[in-house]
């Protein structure tokens, strides 16, 4: 998550540079209208800078917002949907099956029939049987 925040940020730096330098090539951000900090990021113009902004924020929904949420939802939904005698496969790659369910755990039964008490959130997948 941290690599795609900073990636974020340099992009949108990145975007404001470029947005600065193509009106000031343009003569539209020169130091003679004002300069300072409004000139430096972007020539002042605040509604080029809102569309950068409205622009990369849909990007950064787009791409780490909203397929986190729908993990999450299908996570949830799959832990929410157990019951006992389903074939499961946990986050470390144990088989299973559901013998009973908790609050916060499950104790799943193993080929062998050792019965091993997990995590809800280490589920990861629901097997056919």
């Amino acid at each position: 998550m941290k690599k795609w925040i900073a990636l974020f940020m340099c992009t949108l730096l990145l975007g404001i540079g470029v947005v600065g330098l193509a009106q000031e090539v343009s003569g539209e951000g020169t130091a003679s209208d004002g300069g300072g900090v409004a000139s430096a990021f972007g020539g002042g113009s605040w509604s080029s800078m809102l569309i950068l902004f409205a622009v990369f924020g849909a990007i950064f929904y787009f791409m780490l917002i909203r397929p986190q949420r729908k993990r999450q939802a299908k996570m949830t939904d799959l832990i929410g949907g157990l019951k006992r005698g389903d074939l499961i496969i946990t986050a470390g790659g144990i088989h299973g099956e559901v013998d009973s369910i908790g609050d916060t755990a499950i104790v799943i039964i193993l080929e062998d029939g050792a019965k091993l008490k997990v995590a809800k959130s280490s589920v990861v997948q629901k097997r056919d049987k």
